[in-house]
Parts: C-alpha cells; sequence; structure tokens
C-alpha cells in the first residue's frame, strides 16, 4: 500500500481507529491530488493497478466530479482517452498483456463490490447525457460489443441500463423540463440506433445463462421491465420473450426472484399505453389469467404480492379499455368486444380471488383500486349476470376475510394490553378502505349484500363454539350496513336484515364476553333502536342486554361505562315505551346508582376516572322519571331514593370533622363529592322547568334541597379546583331545571364564587354570569350592581394591557386561555347592555370600568375576528344610548362622552374602515360596516352639530378627506336613513382607501 493508498484508506475510516489528526491530513492530502491538472489520468491508472475497493471507489467518484464540474475544459484526446478507458474497465482489461485469468473471478469486474460498479456506471450514464448521440453516438453499440467478454460485461450493461433510467429517463422522479428534453433526446436516438439490438442481447444473455447464473437473469430481467413503458412493444411482447417469461413464471423450480422479475416485466407489458384496440387484443392473446391460474404453488408472499400486483394490473387494464370505448362511443361490433371484455375478466378474476386470500396484508391493498371500479362498472350496466353475482360475493367474502383479526391478538385484544391496543388502531386504519369498499358493493347489489351478511351472522349464531375473529367480522359489517337502513325498512316485519336483528336480539352471541364483541353488539343495538321502536316485543331483551354483564355489569370498565352511555342514548329514543319497565330497570341499575363511595387505597385507580361515564345511567333515570305519564306519587317516591341517599353522603362528609388530607387533593372524600354533584346533575337533565316550577312544584322543592349541598361543598372545598368546577356546572344546570327558583340561592353561592382569581376558574364564573343574564335578564340587576365591577377588576388584573399578541407565538396554551377568558367576558358584557342593565357597569371603582372601555374600544378597532368587532361596536352603541345625554345634562360616566367623540367615532367608525384589512369582499366585514354606519347615526342623535364639526374639522381631515366628499359625507349623516347612509359610507370608504393608506404608508 503507497502512501496515496494508505491516505485514502485513512479518510474513508469511519471505525475511529485513524488518529483524528491523521485522517485529516490524509483528507487534505487526497484534495491536494484532486487539483492536479492529470487527475484524470491519474485516476484511471491508480483504479486499474489498485486492488483496494476505496481507491477504486475514491477515483471513479473523482472522476464523476470532474465530469460534473469541469467537462468543458477536458480537451477532447482526453476525452478520447477516458472513453476508452471506460470500456476497458468495463472488460476487466481481458485485452491487454496484463488481463487476469479467466478463472479469477475476483480479479475481474465482477470481483469489484457493487459499490465500486455502481459509480462507474453512473459515469458512463454521466456521459451518455453529456455526448449521446452526437459525441458518442457508438456507446451502446460498443458496450454491446464487449458482451461477449464475460458475464462481468453483462452485470454492468444492466448497472448502466438501470442507472441510465433512474438518473435521466424514468419520470418517477421529478424532472425539470430541460432534464425531460435530454432524456427524450436520448429515447429517440437509442430507438432508431441500438434498442432493437439490446433487446435481443437481452434474450440471448437469458438464454445463455438461465441455467447456470440466475442472478444475471434477475439483474437483465428487473432492467428490461423499466425500458418497456417507452420501446417498441413488439421488441418484448413477442414469441420470444412472452413464453420465456411464462417458463419463469409458472415453473415453481425457479429462483423466487426471476419470478417476481418475471412478473414485473408482464406487468410493465400490460400496463403500457397503447391504442384501445390493439390493448385488448394484446391482453386477449396474451392469456395471462389463464396461465397463473395453473400456478398452484404460492406460498411465498413475495411471490403472491407480484402475482395480484400482475393479475390487478391486468384488470384493471381491462376494465380502462372498457371504459375509453364507453366513453368515446367507439363502434363497430360493439357487443363482440364487450363480450371480449367480460370474457377476459372472468378468466382474471378467479385468479385474483385465490391469491387475495392469502395471510399477507398488502396484497389486499394494492387491490382496492380495480375491486373499487369493477363494482363501478357494474353500476353502470343493465343488471349482473349469473358470473358477476358470483364475483359479489366473493368480493364480499374477501372483505370479510381481510378484516378479521388476528386470531394471535385475542387476549391482548380483550384486556387491552399494550400489543393489543396497538392491533386494534392499526386494524381501524386499515379496515377504512374495506369498508369503502363494502359500501360500494351495498349500493351496487343491496339484495346480495344483506343476503351475505344475514349469512355470516347466522353462521356464528348456529355455532356457540364460533370463533372470536369470526363474530366480530360479521357484527361489525351488520353494524355498518345498518347505516343506510331506512325508516321504513325498520317498521318492516320480512327481510334479510330485519330478521337477522331479531335473531341478534333474541340471544345471547358467541363470545360476548369479549371486549370487542360487547362494545360491537351495544353499537348494533342502537343502530338498529328504531326497529326496537316498531317492535316493542324486543324492549326486555333488549333491556336485559344492557342491564346485565353484558352491559353495565360488565367486567370490563370500559365496557361498563360505554353500556351507561349507550343506555342513555335508548333511553332517549324509547322514553316513553319503557314506562312500564321502570321498576325494572331502577332494579337492573340498582348497583351502579349506589356506588358512589371511594376508600383511600381507590384513589390511584386509573378506572374511577372512568366513573364520571357512569353518571350516564342517571342521566337515564332522569329521563325516565321526568315524565308526566309517570304519577306525581311514584315520581316523589324514585326521585327521593336517589337524591335522599347522594345528599347524605355529601352531608356525611361535610359534616365529618376529620377530613383526611389537603382538601386540594384527589382524596376519596373529593371523588365521592365529585361523583354526587355529576350525578345530581345528570338526574336533573330529564326534568323541564316547566314540570319542576309550574307543573309538579313538589320535585322543584326536592332539587331546591340539593343547591343547601352544593353551597356547603363549595364553602368547605373552595380551594378544590376539580370540585369548584363541579359545583359550577352543577348551578348551570339547576337553572335550566329549577328557573326562577333558584333566584333567592344566587347571592350566597356567588358571594363564595366572587373570591377566586385563577383564570380559568374566573372564565367558568363569567359564563355562569352570562347563562343567568340571559336567563332572568333584568332580575339580574341587583346581584349585578356588586357582580360586575368585580368581574370587571378581576379581568382587568388577567388581561395584559398592551394587549394579546397575535400571529407567530399567539398559539402557546396560556394566551388561548387569555383569549377565551377576553372572548367570555366581551360576551358578558353584551348580555348585560342586550338586556337594559347596562347601569350595573357604572362603579365607583372608575379604574375596572376605564379598563373595560378600552379594551371594547381595541377589539373594536384591531382584533383579528370580524364577529367580536361587531360585538363590541353593538356594547358601545348600547352605552352611547344609555350614557349620553346632551351636552347640558351631567355625564353618567365622567369622560365617556368626550372618549366617543374624539377616540371612537375617529379611530373605530373612520380609520379602521379605511385600512385594507377591512375586507369589503367578505360578508361579515359587510355586515360590520352596517353596524359602524348604525353607531353613527346613534352618535349624531346624541352629540348632534358637535359630532359634524368633530367630523369635519379633526377626523375627516386626518383621513386625507377632500373638503367636497367631507361635506357630502355629513349631509348623508344629517338626513339619510340608515340604509342609504350606508349605501354612500361604503363608496365613500372605496374612493378614500387608496389616498389614506397611500399617505399612511409613507409616514
Amino acid at each position: 500500500m503507497d502512501d496515496f493508498e494508505k491516505a485514502i484508506y485513512f479518510s474513508f475510516d469511519q471505525s475511529g481507529a485513524v488518529d483524528e489528526n491523521l485522517r485529516a491530513q490524509a483528507m487534505a492530502y487526497c484534495e491536494q491530488v484532486k487539483r492536479s491538472p492529470s487527475i484524470l489520468h491519474f485516476c484511471l491508472e491508480k483504479y486499474r493497478a489498485s486492488k483496494y475497493a476505496e481507491v477504486q471507489f475514491w477515483c471513479f467518484q473523482t472522476l464523476e466530479e470532474v465530469l460534473r464540474l469541469k467537462y468543458t475544459g477536458i480537451d477532447l484526446r482526453d476525452r478520447m482517452f477516458l472513453k476508452s478507458a471506460l470500456l476497458g474497465a468495463l472488460s476487466n482489461y481481458d485485452s491487454g498483456p496484463d488481463a487476469p485469468h479467466a478463472a479469477d473471478e475476483s480479479a475481474t469486474i465482477l470481483g469489484r463490490p457493487s459499490f465500486v460498479r455502481n459509480k462507474l456506471a453512473q459515469i458512463i450514464v454521466i456521459l451518455v447525457r453529456l455526448e449521446y448521440p452526437t459525441e458518442w453516438p457508438s456507446v451502446f453499440l460498443d458496450i454491446l460489443s464487449l458482451l461477449s467478454k464475460g458475464p462481468g460485461v453483462v452485470d454492468m450493461l444492466c448497472r448502466i441500463l438501470i442507472s441510465l433510467d433512474e438518473e435521466i429517463i424514468s419520470l418517477e422522479y421529478p424532472r425539470t423540463s430541460d432534464e425531460i428534453a435530454i432524456a427524450m433526446r436520448i429515447k429517440d436516438a437509442m430507438r432508431q440506433q441500438c434498442i432493437t439490438r439490446i433487446a435481443e442481447a437481452w434474450y440471448s444473455l437469458i438464454m445463455m445463462y438461465k441455467g447456470s447464473r440466475m442472478q444475471l437473469v434477475v439483474n437483465i430481467l428487473e432492467t428490461m421491465h423499466r425500458y418497456v413503458s417507452w420501446i417498441d412493444i413488439n421488441l418484448v411482447a413477442n414469441d420470444s420473450f412472452i413464453p420465456l417469461f411464462f417458463e419463469f413464471l409458472t415453473s415453481p423450480h425457479e429462483l423466487l426472484q426471476v419470478r417476481c422479475a418475471a412478473a414485473d416485466c408482464l406487468l410493465a407489458i400490460v400496463s403500457k399505453r397503447m391504442d384501445v384496440f390493439s390493448k385488448l387484443a394484446l391482453l386477449q392473446q396474451l392469456r395471462i389469467g389463464h396461465v397463473c391460474s395453473q400456478i398452484v404453488e404460492t406460498q411465498d408472499s413475495e411471490f403472491l404480492l407480484k402475482l395480484t400486483a400482475l393479475l390487478t394490473g391486468l384488470a384493471t387494464e381491462v376494465l380502462e379499455c372498457s371504459k375509453k370505448m364507453d366513453l368515446n362511443g367507439v363502434s363497430g361490433q360493439p357487443v363482440a368486444v364487450t363480450q371480449v371484455v367480460v370474457d377476459m375478466l372472468d378468466e382474471i378474476l378467479p385468479s385474483v380471488f385465490l391469491y387475495m386470500q392469502s395471510g399477507d396484508e398488502e396484497i389486499s391493498t394494492t387491490t382496492f383500486q380495480f375491486l373499487s371500479n369493477y363494482i363501478a362498472r357494474m353500476k353502470g350496466s343493465n343488471g349482473m349476470n349469473i358470473k358477476q353475482e358470483t364475483h359479489v360475493r366473493q368480493i364480499l367474502e374477501l372483505v370479510r376475510r381481510r378484516m378479521r383479526y388476528d386470531s394471535a391478538y385475542r387476549i391482548s385484544l380483550d384486556k387491552l394490553v399494550k400489543d393489543g391496543e396497538e392491533e386494534e388502531c392499526r386494524m381501524i386504519d386499515y379496515r377504512k378502505d374495506l369498508f369503502t369498499l363494502f359500501r360500494n358493493i351495498y349500493r351496487v347489489a343491496p339484495a346480495i349484500t344483506k343476503s351475505f351478511v344475514k349469512n355470516c351472522v347466522a353462521t356464528f349464531i348456529k355455532d356457540p363454539e364460533a370463533a372470536f375473529e369470526d363474530v366480530e367480522a360479521g357484527l361489525m359489517l351488520f353494524y355498518v350496513i345498518g347505516e343506510g337502513m331506512t325508516e321504513d325498512e325498520l317498521k318492516s316485519n320480512t327481510g334479510a336484515i330485519q330478521e337477522t336483528i331479531a335473531a341478534l336480539l333474541s340471544m345471547i352471541v358467541p363470545c360476548h364476553s369479549h371486549r370487542l364483541i360487547s362494545l360491537l353488539y351495544l353499537d348494533i343495538v342502537i343502530r338498529y333502536i328504531r326497529f326496537v321502536q316498531h317492535h316493542v316485543e324486543f324492549i326486555p331483551s333488549v333491556l336485559a342486554t344492557f342491564l346485565d354483564a353484558r352491559g353495565v355489569y360488565h367486567q370490563n370498565p370500559f365496557v361498563r361505562n360505554k353500556a351507561s352511555y349507550l343506555f342513555m342514548r335508548l333511553v332517549k329514543v324509547l322514553r316513553s315505551q319503557l314506562t312500564p319497565y321502570l321498576d325494572s330497570i331502577l332494579q337492573g341499575l340498582q348497583g351502579i346508582l349506589s356506588s358512589a363511595a371511594f376508600t383511600k387505597q381507590t384513589c390511584g385507580n386509573p378506572e374511577l376516572l372512568l366513573l364520571e361515564d357512569r353518571s350516564y345511567a342517571f342521566e337515564a333515570v332522569g329521563l325516565l322519571l321526568g315524565t308526566e305519564d309517570l304519577t306525581l306519587g311514584k315520581q316523589e317516591k324514585y326521585l327521593s331514593a336517589l337524591l335522599v341517599p347522594l345528599c347524605a353522603q355529601a352531608d356525611a362528609i361535610l359534616a365529618s370533622r376529620a377530613l383526611q388530607g389537603n382538601p386540594t387533593e384527589p382524596s376519596s372524600a373529593v371523588l365521592t363529592l365529585q361523583y354526587v354533584i355529576s350525578s345530581i346533575c345528570y338526574l336533573s337533565k330529564g326534568f323541564g322547568e316547566q314540570l319542576v316550577a309550574s307543573n309538579r312544584p313538589a320535585l322543584g322543592i326536592m332539587f331546591i334541597q340539593t343547591l343547601d349541598v352544593g353551597l356547603r361543598i363549595l364553602v368547605t372545598f373552595r380551594e378544590n379546583k376539580l370540585l369548584r368546577s363541579k359545583v359550577i356546572s352543577f348551578l348551570h344546570r339547576m337553572v335550566e331545571t329549577l328557573g326562577s327558583a333558584i333566584l333567592p340561592y344566587l347571592p350566597a353561592t356567588i358571594q363564595q364564587l366572587l373570591s377566586i382569581t385563577e383564570l380559568k376558574d374566573v372564565v367558568e364564573f363569567i359564563l355562569l354570569m352570562n347563562q343567568l343574564i340571559h336567563k332572568f335578564k333584568v332580575g339580574m340587576k341587583d346581584i349585578l350592581q356588586e357582580v360586575a365591577p368585580a368581574i370587571m377588576v378581576q379581568v382587568s388584573k388577567l388581561l395584559p394591557k398592551e394587549g394579546l399578541p397575535d400571529g407567530l407565538g399567539s398559539n402557546i396554551e396560556e394566551i388561548r386561555e387569555l383569549q377565551e377568558l377576553q372572548r367570555v367576558f366581551l360576551t358578558f358584557l353584551h348580555a348585560i347592555t342586550l338586556n337594559d342593565i347596562s347601569s350595573v357597569l357604572v362603579t365607583q371603582n372608575s379604574q375596572g370600568l376605564n379598563d373595560t372601555i378600552q379594551l371594547l374600544y381595541q377589539a373594536t378597532c384591531n382584533h383579528k375576528d370580524i364577529l367580536v368587532r361587531k360585538v363590541c361596536i353593538q356594547v358601545l352603541a348600547k352605552l352611547i344610548m344609555d350614557w349620553c345625554g346632551s351636552s347640558s345634562e351631567k355625564e353618567k360616566v365622567p369622560g365617556f362622552r368626550r372618549f366617543v367623540i374624539e377616540q371612537f367615532a375617529a379611530e373605530c367608525c373612520i380609520f379602521s374602515v379605511l385600512q385594507n384589512s377591512f375586507d369589503l369582499r367578505d360578508v361579515n366585514t359587510v355586515v360590520v360596516l352596517g353596524e359602524i354606519v348604525a353607531v353613527q347615526r346613534i352618535i349624531y342623535e346624541k352629540y348632534g352639530d358637535e359630532f359634524l364639526m368633530q367630523l369635519a374639522n379633526q377626523i375627516l381631515p386626518a383621513a386625507h378627506c377632500p373638503p367636497n366628499l367631507a361635506e357630502q359625507y355629513c349631509l348623508h349623516i344629517q338626513r339619510s336613513d340608515v340604509k342609504d347612509l350606508k349605501i354612500f359610507f361604503k363608496s365613500f370608504v372605496e374612493k378614500l382607501r387608496p389616498e389614506y393608506n397611500c399617505k399612511r404608508a409613507s409616514t
């Protein structure tokens, strides 16, 4: 190893064994060598002389750099020398006196590593791009003439052609227009000069090496399929190649890679763009479907994938030909052509279905598009024949097979351990395409699909030992098909689906204890609940499903909680029809409704997170009790049986002087109280205000008693965020249930909530106040006298004075929470002014009010949400009406009158509208424009000539408005109604905007 070779070796080292300083010196030395004027000759000589792969690779890599960067600087003699040397490298220098012995293959090109041979191929392709066909027209012929030198040249021919495809020709990679032009130049020249000889060489070489060097055969076939798309089809689709491809494809003794490569070549031939009739004639002549049907050995998944891709591609091309003929209105023997298409599909499809039944998931993925196209073609036909009906059933069976879970995951799916959870998520995604195909089949062949699903369900209904995978797949198809069931179909007693519903509702399905089966069965009951509504004889069995170990008492907590929610949905639909079963329902739910106690040991149990969902059982019971179909006596009895134990649990905790731990932590007491409050909330959803407050006030008294419990919880656990939030939700619910009966209890409750300072809590409190204002309107005035000023002060402390950031950085959680606070606070102000109680905002604490006015002002002019700007304008317009009198009257809010005429009238009514961001093409923006026009009329009515003088002398001149246009505007404000003023104002803005923004930009 000489010094140069050592330098290459050290510079390529990645193991860390070479000292970094030494490696850096070696790399610097190599770079110095690259700058040598004779680098081209040096690299070629070193490649030939050195036995080290790293040196050979470095030489070729350097030659590549020279050609890419300095080609134009290479003189003609050196170019000729380079090409001759490269051809010599291809043929292993066999013609020279130093040629290695033929038996010593390690010394030939085949003895070089693949990365060296690939780099040599890339260099030759670069020269092809630069010189072919003008400067080096014989390049491919020169290489072909060397094939007699042995397998090394054959290997290099394949590498060169593959590299040419990847680097220049193939459109699978993004190409510029110049690169596409180069590819066209090369392809045109090859078509005229050498592609026929290359194709002949392919065949000769395959025949030469097919019994000895099968990897070379694979390389040739892999090269061929890349070129089929742009060469003359007759060069490959002929009596020489096609039998050869079929021989490779069908022989179980051939190397797997050879069989796969042959399938790729046939697929390329099938997919080649051609005239419709020529394509059909070719496909008919090939009879690939017939050949594939003779393949009996299909155990290897890779080969199955190739076979399925080939048959799917063939079938897709047949359908595409048929579609093109239909679109173009092709004439001349349409019946015969149609029959050709039908016959070819009949020949192909059995093999497609056979191979798709493989367990390799990828196989079915590659065929979805074909199957969808095939089904779509049936939709456009005049009906299906017997074979097509058979094909539809086969596709349905294929869908069923492909959507089955792997039996290996049966236990993990039930227990929902990690691998089971991952498999469930994977299958949910994988099934999307399957369900799309299934729905398309149902649209085209509803009767066949219904019959198929009925048979699937009937199969496992008759077999108590049916496998979980088959039961789940059958139930899932039955669930999906229920999407399109009409009301009339669900009323009927007859039909495949109706009979299946009846059978399922009348039995316990196999594997019913499995988590997925239980969840799916409950979902099916809810999907077909309208059928139960019209066939009440099934109500007892449906109730039993939900109220036994298949539903709310299932061994799996996720099933229990899902059953609780779905039972509530069932009650909403069957509410009146369930009254006769009320006693049995309450008895069945007793274990759920009474399980609200927690111990210290259970506080860390993640299952308790799901107990909130079990409150849906209370909502279901509330819906059943909250109907006037029951007598008052029964309502009082049942409601008392539910509320009294809940309140007693809360009372016991609140009366205890030995509360353990910090009340802010999720102790057993906190969890129990949280459950109690939620249960009462959900229970009250079934009781409307009319029933509780007017028709049967005795029920209202029972709910009023729970208010005391809620208030005491709030007092005791004031610092507990979860309970505080639950109590606020409880108050929201009681407002809707009790109506005005809640008003006497509000002052004490609100007094407790006024002390909260955390942002999220303030938002929840303001939302509660918004509900109360909309519900009771002026009835809230006395309460708001104290509450409104406190809220204004609190919001003023929380919102930054400089406003909220916009754009980048505004999407963090803290900013989103502040934006939500701003939104609900502005809605609070809007509710107050809308209900004519704006006087509650006038307070001795002027700072809170001033900050509120400034917030409204900033939002009116600058808020990015145009609808928020609209709300703020409406609020300020109402405040102007309420607070502004004539100039001789004493101001209700000192300084407000001046603020309106000097700031609001200028910035909001004129300047903000003139900005380009105020998009008059947007519908909502035009609505806001109308609000601005309306508020200007209000200002004029309150201020009169004072407002007009401010406009004419201060505001409009600052907007660069011409005097004549300003005069017109003032006249319109005086004389026009709002509708005409809006029309004028819009044109006024459009005229003034360009000048205003131009001057604004220049300053």
